[in-house]
């Protein structure tokens, strides 16, 4: 008989841990989404303009200090990365400040912290000693020249 008690116990156990309601199950789906979405790589959203003389290349960067950001480049490749710190990361050196923020913890957040980083491959060479970067309001705007190399070689013919 006490075989079969705890067979019976342990329906009961399994039973009542998979009793959900719909609510439930829409709550574990959208926990999962948040994970795979703050799992997956972060990349800043972009846009890449030409002209004759220029590529300029905006992104997106908000919450992101002026110290977090930069930028290097190659002769056709320009690299840009930046980190945005929590609150509490960037409080971590002030002590009354990290335990003011430590009692005003979010119940939810779905705020993206981290590193970025993209890079652009241009079809001509640039200039990169020549770059321009400014950042306002949460938008990073790196504009390299096009390299004017135009070099005319005479070859002798011989024969």
């Amino acid at each position: 008989m006490r075989p079969r008690h705890n067979l019976t116990f342990a329906t009961r156990t399994m039973l009542s841990l998979r009793t959900t309601t719909p609510f439930e199950l829409f709550d574990r789906l959208e926990h999962q989404l948040t994970q795979q979405l703050h799992g997956s790589e972060r990349v800043p959203a972009a846009e890449v303009h030409e002209t004759a003389e220029a590529y300029t290349v905006i992104l997106e960067l908000p919450g992101v200090d002026r110290e977090g950001l930069d930028v290097k480049a190659t002769d056709r490749t320009l690299v840009i990365s930046a980190e945005r710190r929590s609150q509490r990361e960037a409080a971590a050196g002030d002590a009354a400040a990290s335990e003011q923020r430590a009692a005003a913890e979010p119940l939810l957040s779905e705020f993206r912290y981290g590193t970025w980083s993209r890079s652009f491959r241009f079809p001509t060479p640039i200039e990169a000693q020549n770059l321009n970067a400014t950042y306002r309001d949460g938008l990073l705007t790196v504009t390299a020249p096009k390299a004017q190399t135009h070099t005319t070689v005479k070859v002798k013919v011989e024969g």
